[in-house]
């Protein structure tokens, strides 16, 4: 038991690092206080981020045109990871598996949540190629995606610790959920997000106070 819990904190410490030499060139790395499921000391199944750490506000529009300000989404839970609308790999997957964890909320609870995808290919992310993404992998009902110039998304990318897609490098894929006042709490990297995971930290933000 020593064992296997030794080999997954050495992956959760892995996975930090590699975060943080894929980011140095396009802005901080998304870094961690706790991992959650590793640590008794946290309620949270995902990483939990630096306290304090503010949501950076934004405003972009998503793939039918309407602007999505980041801000005006405050008393709501805000689920946002960087996709791009070509990827065949990891980016269905985790656009899968957030629909599934806000399916397993009650409708209720599940209206408190606002889903977006964060476009890290601008040169080839459209509204036409968003559209398609998102209705070919069968998630338009619950997840967004937010489109443009790389002058408009490379702060955000850094302000929240993500990489864009390049024909060199793959972008980092990583869920950040920010609380209903603004915070960004929690993280998954890829290897850790599962539905039932996200689930479970998106409840417990959603019993949090709205101030």
């Amino acid at each position: 038991m020593v064992l296997v819990v030794v080999a997954v904190l050495a992956l959760a410490g892995a996975t930090a690092a590699t975060l943080a030499r894929v980011l140095e060139d396009d802005g901080p790395a998304a870094q961690v206080t706790d991992i959650g499921v590793q640590s008794p000391a946290s309620r949270f199944k995902g990483a939990v981020r630096p306290k304090g750490a503010r949501a950076e506000d934004f405003a972009l529009r998503d793939q039918d045109g309407r602007l999505v300000r980041l801000s005006a989404l405050r008393g709501q839970v805000v689920v946002l990871s960087p996709m791009y609308t070509t990827c065949r790999d990891t980016c269905p997957l985790v656009a899968q598996q957030i629909q599934d964890a806000l399916l397993d909320l009650p409708a209720g609870l599940r209206s408190q949540v606002r889903a977006l995808a964060l476009s890290v290919d601008p040169q080839h992310d459209t509204p036409a190629s968003a559209q398609k993404f998102l209705s070919s992998r069968l998630v338009s009902r619950y997840l967004d995606f937010l489109l443009g110039s790389q002058a408009e998304l490379r702060p955000v990318w850094q302000a929240y610790g993500f990489s864009p897609q390049t024909d060199e490098r793959e972008h980092n894929s990583y869920v950040v959920l920010i609380d209903r006042r603004g915070y960004q709490r929690i993280g998954f990297p890829v290897n850790f997000l599962t539905p039932e995971a996200l689930t479970h930290d998106l409840r417990l933000l959603l019993k949090e106070r709205r101030s």
